[in-house]
């Protein structure tokens, strides 16, 4: 019955390391800055999984132990800060550049595929085109080169000429 008893304890004991490990890993050490309260030596980094520990052990949550630390410490202590008003900029601003970034390229190509339209719709009205115009229709226009045929630039010599 004593080895049941303590192995009970043991598992309870390993339960209890588990969690505090994991929420350890989860809060910034306030002296360090950039490292978790697990990987930190500082005084203030044992003495609170010291108080994660008392916390798990008194029957808390994982959330109210982030909780209360957040309470005491700030949201700054926590490396996932929570989603609300004032974090939405930060949060969401990956993904408004991403969406800028694509704005951005697609109108380029939107303007590039215009354009060679233009040129085409000046091209059949019999308006010259530039040389720089010239060389753009020539890459658009101009097949892959084939395994034995003429390459791209066969043709740019061949009709500037």
């Amino acid at each position: 019955m004593a080895e049941a008893k303590s192995g009970d304890e043991l598992k309870k004991t390993q339960v209890v390391d588990a969690r505090a490990r994991n929420i350890s890993h989860n809060v910034r050490c306030t002296e360090c800055g950039s490292q978790s309260i697990e990987d930190s030596q500082a005084d203030i980094a044992i003495l609170l999984r010291k108080l994660i520990r008392d916390e798990i052990r008194s029957g808390k949550s994982d959330k109210d132990i982030y909780k209360k630390l957040e309470d005491e410490y700030g949201e700054t202590i926590l490396y996932t800060p929570k989603f609300d008003l004032q974090t939405a900029a930060l949060w969401l601003s990956p993904v408004v550049c991403a969406g800028a970034a694509a704005g951005v390229w697609a109108y380029s190509k939107h303007k590039q595929r215009s354009n060679v339209h233009l040129m085409a719709l000046n091209l059949v009205r019999g308006v010259p085109l530039t040389v720089k115009e010239k060389e753009t229709m020539l890459d658009i226009l101009t097949p892959p080169p084939s395994q034995g045929g003429f390459s791209p630039s066969f043709w740019k010599r061949w009709l500037g000429r």
